[in-house]
């Protein structure tokens, strides 16, 4: 259902739709603009992403060769001492010197291991890999053995080395030609320092802006790929080289610092179309949240602040508006309130109150479809608009409604409450909203007349029922010749209720809440200590010995607020409620003035 009420005529809205239709003009260039914007800066970015990449792919290229030459340089060393230890036929008596000339700093030892046993190592101190059969070290016999079994230089590595650097272990098998056959000799064995090996290369990539990450498979007969080495950031889309170097796979991969960042042509055509939507964005902003902030000023002018439904006025708009959109269509209009609403303000407070009626809107938007309007006319008062009911096809659910069990909750403690309600039809009974919600409140009323908690729909004659209710029961109260209280029927639990005027003037009170403070809310406390009991036990006495009347009627002396005390007969009688359970009704007469008029 539209629940837009407004009343604006046709002749007030050209001008504002005329407005707008000049503000989407700019608007569309705007956006026209900024798409052939983005395609410019998307080419510029196309264009420079492309040739940064063939650039980085050339440098990748490059610096592969670079790193795997390194290596190799390392690995060759073990190529010399095999050559030696073949043309001595077995020898080597030259090592330690041979050695001495072959190292250089990024040459952490270099060894000889005949039949697999570490013999020869230098520098001596460097004894890493210890004095231990190669073939069948734990660590390091599966990579002796593939070296071995397939006569090639093996790499093994990263490991950790004593200074807390890292190293890689070149094994080169070395075979002898005897009699016709290669007979295996041992391992020629470097261990190399990374990345001292390849740091020249390394420092070039930095110095040109590179981003790196250096990886190699796991072993020969392991392809997973383990990281190396690589620079400080996380590469984002690399490019990526390869090479084979001792029966593991290599891949260098390279991104610039910038990271595929666009060309400075393209950030200034960027910030240019940035700031130009910026103020773009802004100004479509500025409109929408002033329309938004009229909004919500309607919004406010038509809600109940406590409850977040509409109030009487925007209810009142909202049921315009529905029967000048569907003036055939029948509905129905409810009025209903709290029965005994100022009752529960009085004994538990207006906060509790207020909760009371959030509790009672929560159910009315749990029972109803999300069609049905509901707003607060004020007070515990509501309204209901039901589209398209009848009071045929209503009935029932109204009445289901009012009898549903409702309650509130006070210190922890539920307490239920009932509620009234009157209805009429749209637009067999009334053809106006004025008419309607007349009629309404005066079946409402009826139903207040006729003991509250109930359901009524509207019917000739209920006007003047209306007028004759005459004063609330509260004004009655109020004005009352005589003190008036409740409290609870109750020996253990004599909690006072409610005290009207006159009460409060007979004790000395300035208001309700002086009263319920001194008397600290309990019926005995009005009484003066001595008589306390004795008062207890006739009026218990008196209601017990007589259920069919039980009336009961006692002299005592009233502690007043400022401890005085005064004569007083009272006449109390017992009511069964329906929320509250046995209250005691009672009229407290001055004893004094009562025998002074009484002489008269």
């Amino acid at each position: 259902m539209d629940t837009d009420g407004s009343s604006i005529s046709q002749s007030n809205r050209r001008p504002h739709a005329s407005g707008m239709l000049l503000y989407l003009l700019p608007l569309f260039e705007l956006i026209l603009g900024a798409f052939f914007l983005g395609m410019l800066v998307s080419h510029i970015q196309q264009s420079d992403l492309e040739e940064q990449r063939h650039n980085t792919d050339v440098s990748c290229m490059t610096y592969t060769d670079r790193i795997m030459a390194d290596l190799k340089s390392g690995m060759a060393i073990t190529d010399s001492l095999e050559q030696i230890v073949i043309s001595e036929n077995g020898r080597c008596d030259k090592f330690y010197q041979v050695a001495k000339n072959l190292t250089n700093s990024s040459i952490e030892s270099i060894q000889l291991a005949p039949a697999g046993f570490v013999s020869y190592i230098y520098p001596e101190a460097s004894s890493d890999l210890s004095r231990i059969d190669q073939l069948d070290e734990e660590a390091q016999g599966e990579y002796a053995r593939y070296a071995k079994k397939n006569d090639v230089t093996s790499l093994q590595g990263p490991y950790d080395l004593k200074d807390g650097s890292q190293g890689i272990v070149a094994r080169n098998p070395i075979f002898l030609e005897k009699h016709g056959r290669r007979i295996f000799w041992g391992f020629a064995i470097v261990i190399i320092r990374v990345p001292d090996i390849f740091s020249d290369s390394m420092r070039s990539l930095d110095f040109f802006g590179y981003q790196y990450r250096l990886l190699k498979s796991a072993s020969p007969w392991d392809p997973t790929y383990v990281e190396f080495y690589r620079s400080e950031k996380a590469l984002v889309d690399p490019v990526s080289h390869w090479f084979s170097l001792g029966g593991d796979l290599w891949e260098l991969q390279l991104m610039p610092n910038s990271a595929w960042a666009a060309s400075s042509l393209s950030q200034v055509v960027l910030w240019t179309g940035f700031v130009i939507l910026t103020l773009l964005a802004g100004l479509t902003w500025a409109v929408i949240r002033l329309e938004e902030r009229r909004k919500y000023l309607r919004y406010l002018s038509e809600t109940d602040k406590l409850t977040g439904i509409y109030n009487r006025s925007g209810f009142d708009d909202q049921l315009d508006h529905h029967i000048r959109r569907h003036p055939d269509e029948p509905c129905i209009v409810a009025e209903l309130d709290i029965d005994n609403f100022k009752f529960i303000n009085d004994l538990y407070g207006h906060p509790t109150g207020d909760r009371a009626l959030q509790t009672l809107v929560s159910s009315l938007r749990r029972f109803f479809a999300s069609d049905v309007i509901i707003g607060r006319n004020g007070g515990d008062e509501f309204c209901l608009l039901l589209p398209g009911e009848t009071l045929t096809s209503v009935a029932e659910k109204l009445r289901a409604f009012c009898a549903m069990p409702k309650t509130f909750a006070c210190e922890d403690q539920l307490h239920a409450f009932t509620i009234s309600m009157g209805y009429v039809e749209y637009p067999t009974q009334a053809s106006n909203r004025v008419v309607l919600m007349r009629y309404a409140d005066a079946a409402l009323y009826e139903v207040k007349l006729h003991g509250k908690n109930g359901c009524k729909a509207y019917e000739d004659g209920f006007n003047a029922i209306r007028t004759q209710l005459g004063f609330r029961l509260n004004d009655t109260s109020t004005n009352l010749p005589s003190a008036f209280i409740i409290y609870r029927a109750d020996p253990t639990d004599d909690e006072l209720l409610y005290a009207n005027r006159e009460m409060l003037r007979l004790t000395g009170c300035d208001d309700i809440q002086a009263f319920f403070d001194y008397t600290k809310r309990s019926f005995r406390n009005l009484v003066a200590p001595s008589e306390q009991d004795s008062v207890q036990t006739s009026v218990w006495t008196q209601v017990n010995a007589d259920c069919a009347d039980i009336d009961a009627y006692v002299r005592f002396s009233l502690v007043r607020h400022n401890g005085s005390l005064v004569e007083v007969l009272g006449h109390g009688r017992i009511v069964e409620h329906s929320s509250y359970g046995r209250l005691f009704y009672v009229l407290i007469e001055d004893e004094a003035k009562h025998q002074k008029y009484y002489t008269l």
